[in-house]
């Protein structure tokens, strides 16, 4: 089992649609794959048509109570697609870091919950909320590989810094280094800001950003409106094209791991 989480102290830079992208092109491949869902706004739980508030059991009550594997299979909804299932959020989620944010021992409520299930999923992919927390702690301590997706506009790397901080600060908690990718998104070769952003990202980032980048594409709201991933629902189109060299480059990175 592998587990990436895909982060930023960002808002709308691409996350979900990240998460959602690279999870249907490993399903597409005969992976068995979970998404994990650990934003109080749910937005990868509704983007499958999962009305998340509606659940008895969500990604909330592996943080309130002991879960066994059993409890934690029972969690999970199933998708269309035959290779995904979805490990929804609630709303709950955000009272977390009032309720146990002092609490001893709750970084790693995931990643025991994870390794529960290992033999179950070829990967796990975490979509985290754009706020530095028990979440976000928990989403990042549990994977192999941090996938920061960045907008390509200055505001974006101001985020970034932000999120680079975060991981130096839990890397003195960490047994080995983060392992981390910086994926471009939204860019646009026709404006003067995405094209400096993107040398920014370069100059400042080095060998961490990924040499490729995500390009504007309406095709990837269209497929959410469609409750369709990108690949299924448009598989010629830019964004998916780009999207399949992401992937093909982070299956890379982990062979070499």
């Amino acid at each position: 089992m592998v587990v990436w989480t895909v982060a930023n102290q960002k808002g709308g830079v691409g996350k979900t649609t990240t998460t959602i992208s690279l999870g249907g092109l490993l399903a597409e491949q005969g992976y068995k794959v979970l998404l994990v869902d650990t934003d109080p706004h749910a937005s990868l739980s509704y983007y499958f048509g999962i009305e998340s508030e509606d659940l008895e059991l969500s990604v909330y009550d592996l943080f309130v109570q002991v879960s066994t594997k059993e409890q934690i299979m029972q969690s999970l909804c199933p998708t269309h697609y035959e290779n995904i299932d979805i490990l929804p959020a609630t709303m709950g989620l955000a009272t977390l870091d009032r309720s146990l944010g002092n609490k001893g021992g709750m970084g790693l409520v995931l990643k025991k919950a994870m390794k529960k299930i290992a033999d179950e999923y070829d990967y796990i992919i975490i979509d985290c909320p754009p706020v530095l927390g028990v979440l976000m702690v928990n989403a990042l301590a549990a994977s192999e590989r941090i996938i920061i997706p960045v907008q390509t506009e200055f505001l974006a790397l101001k985020g970034l810094d932000r999120m680079m901080k975060t991981l130096d600060i839990m890397q003195t908690e960490q047994d080995q280094p983060f392992k981390y990718s910086i994926v471009p998104t939204m860019f646009d070769k026709r404006t003067k800001a995405s094209l400096l952003t993107y040398r920014k990202l370069q100059e400042l980032y080095g060998e961490s950003v990924w040499a490729g980048v995500i390009p504007v594409d309406t095709n990837f709201r269209n497929a959410s409106s469609s409750q369709q991933v990108p690949s299924d629902y448009a598989p010629s189109t830019r964004g998916v094209g780009a999207y399949k060299k992401l992937l093909n480059s982070l299956l890379e990175l982990q062979k070499l791991s």
